[in-house]
């Protein structure tokens, strides 16, 4: 929930012969697990119409309507089949592709959700944005949103991050209660 942002690494690197510092940025954005979609087609959110087929088939096609056009009245997406003998396995196909359809729609919805909550957490990428500096050469954290800095940079970036996160939900904590405190 913290890190999302710019990350912003000095360090000099062991090729570099004058020992000056280079600067680099990572992009860091926490996205929440996406969940698997699944397309129930309710029965009152869809119009059949059936029909005579077309083409090839002799008497069947032309006397009895086995071809289905099934319309999902919410999306307004109209899916018609006439490629199988029956009614009902037209149906079953109309239905099939339609899920298949929705599934889609449904997909490129989660996916542009995504891509706009990651566009706001991680911005530009620009150095400007930094949310927190690794200082290799001097041993020290930086985090630009607190003004505060830690040592021992090896140590946090194993995963140790306690000192940082719990200064950073204390100040989201006093954050919040200023907020509560001029509402009243």
């Amino acid at each position: 929930r913290y890190e999302s942002g710019v990350h912003r690494v000095q360090r000099v690197p062991k090729t570099e012969k004058n020992g000056r510092i280079h600067t680099s940025t990572a992009t860091v954005a926490v996205m929440p697990e996406a969940t698997p979609v699944e397309i129930r087609l309710n029965p009152t959110d869809l119009k059949m119409d059936f029909y005579r087929s077309g083409g090839k088939g002799g008497q069947n096609v032309n006397k009895v309507s086995t071809a289905v056009r099934l319309t999902h009245l919410p999306t307004g997406l109209v899916v018609a089949c006439q490629e199988e003998r029956t009614q009902l396995k037209n149906r079953d196909r109309a239905e099939a592709i339609l899920r298949a359809r929705l599934y889609e729609m449904e997909l490129e919805r989660q996916q542009s959700s995504l891509s706009s909550e990651r566009k706001s957490q991680v911005g530009t990428g620009d150095r400007s944005e930094k949310i927190r500096t690794y200082n290799f050469p001097q041993d020290r954290i930086t985090d630009h949103r607190l003004n505060e800095s830690w040592s021992r940079i090896e140590y946090v970036l194993e995963g140790n991050l306690n000192p940082i996160v719990d200064a950073l939900r204390e100040a989201e904590r006093k954050r919040r209660l200023d907020e509560i405190l001029q509402a009243v």
